[in-house]
């Protein structure tokens, strides 16, 4: 069986440092082509030793071999990986489709919750009858040390979840090399860095809860640091339900706006009724702390364990992705457009809610 060819589209700092990395040590795929809005981007890009192959380079420039439109008509390319800036992925995720390409586009779904609905119904539409795959990758959802909290949920391990518990405590100086990305620095979006970077942390909670989705969102969102227009911290409390007797409730609190670039432990705490569960990450290595109840009363006993995951969500789900669109689907759910989705529908309840409660379910309507 040949490799499979595939494109990306986008070669920014994501695509470069994450991608790249992540996608040479997959076997049965080959790089037939980089696009990029600019030539010096996608040359960058395609000079890199991790690419063993010779990628055609396309961009929007003089002499761009065509451009988006050639790469996307070549019948050698048969899937096309999407890591564009937030307010073109949409629009050319549902050209990609169009042209007979299977896609895996970055998150966030779109820059808002309706471009995120519309690009939905239309890939169910016209494409998802005819086999093509989409999929959002949202690495969080991906990381095991994650889905290890959302198996010992799902399994029952902590009882009937009770709360959670999250903050996410981020600086980012006017020199760092995400801020200088154009598109980042002056957004056309919602939420700014809170988009961008947030729906990853809400992405992390609801694979922790799988069977027990937020619902309510009320919150506060303020603007700490002027360049990080238009927001940069919300403080949020969400509720959902545990069992059809038992509703939870949690607090995140985030900001991209911190003072100082040391800052008091960010992580996530789930609560429930037979125990608790703690993860933290530091260099890329995860730390799940969790603790179970044995006995209650005079008997009182309980267990803890420790178990330490390395970082490789991006890893994760791109050999699931290539695994889909070549007939072996791992099974793990991952990139489901309509859980992208409600992490942009969180983000943007957040940051409309002004202390409201804000239902979900009503603002998403899928």
């Amino acid at each position: 069986m040949s490799d499979t060819g595939y494109a990306i589209l986008g070669a920014g700092i994501f695509a470069t440092e994450a991608y790249l990395p992540a996608l040479s040590s997959l076997q049965g795929i080959t790089l037939k082509a980089v696009y990029s809005r600019s030539l010096s981007t996608a040359e960058a890009f395609s000079s890199s030793p991790l690419i063993s192959s010779k990628p055609v380079v396309y961009h929007d420039g003089p002499d761009g071999a065509g451009g988006l439109d050639a790469l996307l008509a070549r019948s050698d390319i048969s899937a096309v990986l999407v890591v564009l800036p937030i307010p073109l992925q949409p629009s050319v995720v549902l050209k990609a489709l169009a042209a007979g390409k299977h896609v895996l586009s970055e998150k966030p779904i779109a820059k808002d919750v309706a471009t995120g609905v519309a690009t939905i119904k239309e890939y169910r539409e016209k494409y998802a009858g005819k086999d093509l795959v989409w999929r959002v990758a949202e690495n969080f959802e991906a990381e095991p040390a994650f889905r290890r909290v959302g198996k010992l949920v799902t399994d029952g391990r902590l009882g009937d979840i009770t709360g959670f518990r999250a903050a996410a405590w981020n600086f980012v100086g006017k020199d760092s090399k995400y801020y200088k990305t154009p598109w980042r620095t002056v957004p056309e979006y919602q939420g700014g860095f809170l988009l961008d970077g947030g729906v990853h942390t809400v992405a992390a909670i609801r694979t922790m809860l799988p069977k027990t989705p937020i619902e309510h969102v009320s919150s506060f969102a303020s603007l700490i640091k002027s360049h990080l227009l238009p927001h940069d911290t919300i403080t949020v409390i969400a509720r959902g339900t545990s069992t059809p007797n038992t509703q939870f409730q949690g607090t995140l609190d985030m900001t991209f706006g911190f003072p100082t670039k040391s800052h008091p432990e960010s992580g996530y705490t789930i609560i429930g009724t037979k125990g608790w569960v703690r993860v933290t990450s530091e260099n890329s290595i995860y730390t799940v702390k969790s603790h179970f109840l044995i006995k209650d009363g005079e008997d009182y006993e309980e267990a803890d364990e420790v178990v330490q995951e390395e970082g490789r969500g991006v890893a994760v789900e791109l050999k699931s992705f290539f695994g889909a669109i070549t007939g072996t689907d791992d099974g793990l759910g991952l990139g489901d457009p309509k859980g992208a989705l409600l992490d942009v529908a969180f983000i943007q309840a957040a940051l409309e809610s002004n202390g409201a409660l804000v239902d979900l379910n009503a603002l998403v309507g899928l």
